[in-house]
């Protein structure tokens, strides 16, 4: 029954072709059985009737299903199999339906911490770096909802993330060719939010093959809730498509879809509530973080584009799981990607945001001496490859070329820091200068001149 009719709609559709304009191609047998199994895979195409006319309303089931994944693509909806029709269903892509059945409608979780666990790796990529792609992809959807996620290594987890080929036990096999790069399931459902990876796919890290990160991201938005968009630019269209993951940044339609579901990160206190505007406002650490300021305080980051009074918030442990509350010093030497983070007597490393092996260490292994139990705030100054380390009311300059504190230091900041000290909260560079805080109060200060060049109270960044 099948094969007639493919037959029938073979014959239908390539009749209908002659007449046509350049778009349309010459259909082969298996162009219209990949076709066919495309749109039940993801439009609902039944093949299985009986009609008293089978190739009246074969014509017309593809026909229709034909024109409803042109819609959905914005492509010109002739109902036929033509070439940028043919093109678009051969593009890899997500294995979720673009049209939801009752059965499978998006749901979303009723708590804010969501757990998850990887229960395998793909052989294409070290473990490190598969961990690291999937943390950063549950990161992209913490930072614009109220939602946090914590990784667990055994037992049952809310998003179950595994790699499989073929059929895998959930009812929707893989291909083999991995056309097909992954699939996850809503919440609510059977498997709620489980994630499983084609592993017939080239995983990588970077351009070449199909980036982790990016199907990572669309994936971990259908085990939040979200179905897929017709947006081109959003990470939630079905095909796949490669952008810089290094400047990768959600789409508005992603963020409005997230935040119908969850709400807006504003759940966890932010700089725009009047009492984080209030007179009292302080930050234990801050820092760039590539185009961005992070603003650490507490449990919480801040992140905001300079100029920009809008920020999000998240907790740290959502975005580094193995690292403490209570930052006490940042700063970022940017042509290394490079964070440092101080706590106490130790620092922690993260490179392009990623918290490096065999870390933390001691902050006396950069030549503190004893006596320095905690740094209270630190800058590097990329003008002269300098880091200053600012302990109560003294400061050290260590140089990040040789690698070793400068000698002669330390020294008192109110003498080499005009107007500013004698202690301080937390400093970063912008723009050739320093922003230091000293409880609510904000300084502007010329690295050049050496002098103060603005007053400003700490909330002023967030528009208060």
């Amino acid at each position: 029954m099948k094969f007639l009719l493919l037959m029938l709609v073979l014959t239908a559709t390539s009749s209908k072709a002659d007449d046509a304009s350049s778009d349309y191609i010459s259909l082969k047998e298996d162009d219209i059985e990949f076709a066919n199994e495309y749109l039940a895979n993801f439009y609902g195409l039944k093949t299985e009737r009986q009609p008293e006319s089978i190739s009246e309303v074969a014509e017309n089931m593809m026909e229709n299903k034909i024109q409803e994944m042109q819609r959905f693509f914005a492509l010109n909806m002739t109902g036929q199999l033509d070439a940028p029709t043919l093109n678009m269903m051969h593009r890899p892509r997500c294995g979720v339906p673009d049209v939801q059945h009752f059965s499978v409608v998006p749901g979303r979780w009723k708590k804010r911490l969501i757990t998850y666990r990887i229960n395998n790796y793909t052989p294409d990529m070290r473990p490190e770096d598969v961990d690291y792609a999937i943390q950063r992809a549950f990161t992209v959807w913490a930072l614009v909802s109220p939602l946090n996620f914590r990784r667990i290594h055994v037992g049952k987890a809310d998003i179950m993330i595994l790699f499989v080929v073929g059929d895998h036990g959930d009812g929707h096999p893989f291909d083999s060719t991995g056309d097909v790069l992954a699939h996850a399931f809503y919440p609510g459902s059977r498997f709620e939010g489980d994630t499983h990876f084609n592993d017939a796919q080239y995983w990588t890290k970077h351009k070449q093959g199909t980036n982790l990160f990016l199907v990572a991201v669309h994936e971990l938005g259908h085990a939040l809730g979200l179905a897929h968009s017709k947006d081109p630019k959003a990470i939630m269209f079905p095909t796949y498509n490669y952008v810089d993951v290094n400047t990768f940044r959600l789409s508005e339609d992603d963020i409005r879809g997230i935040q119908f579901i969850y709400g807006r990160p504003g759940s966890i206190e932010s700089p725009s509530n009047s009492a984080a505007c209030g007179p009292n406002l302080r930050f234990d650490a801050v820092s760039t973080v590539g185009d961005e300021i992070f603003y650490f305080k507490d449990r919480l980051i801040w992140q905001r584009l300079p100029g920009s009074p809008k920020s999000n918030t998240s907790l740290i442990s959502s975005l580094w799981p193995s690292l403490p509350s209570d930052i006490q010093a940042a700063y970022e030497i940017e042509d290394r990607k490079q964070l440092f983070l101080f706590k106490d007597d130790r620092y922690w490393i993260l490179s392009n945001l990623r918290p490096q092996p065999n870390y933390p260490k001691s902050i006396y292994s950069l030549g503190f001496p004893d006596s320095v139990k905690k740094i209270d705030a630190a800058v590097f100054n990329p003008l002269y490859s300098k880091t200053y380390f600012f302990v109560d009311n003294q400061y050290w300059r260590y140089s990040e070329r040789r690698q070793r504190m400068d000698p002669g230091y330390p020294k008192l900041i109110t003498t080499y820091f005009p107007g500013i000290g004698p202690k301080i909260d937390s400093v970063y560079y912008y723009n050739k200068h320093y922003y230091f805080f000293q409880g609510s109060t904000m300084l502007e200060y010329d690295v050049l001149s050496n002098q103060v060049t603005k007053k400003l109270k700490t909330s002023s960044d967030f528009g208060c």
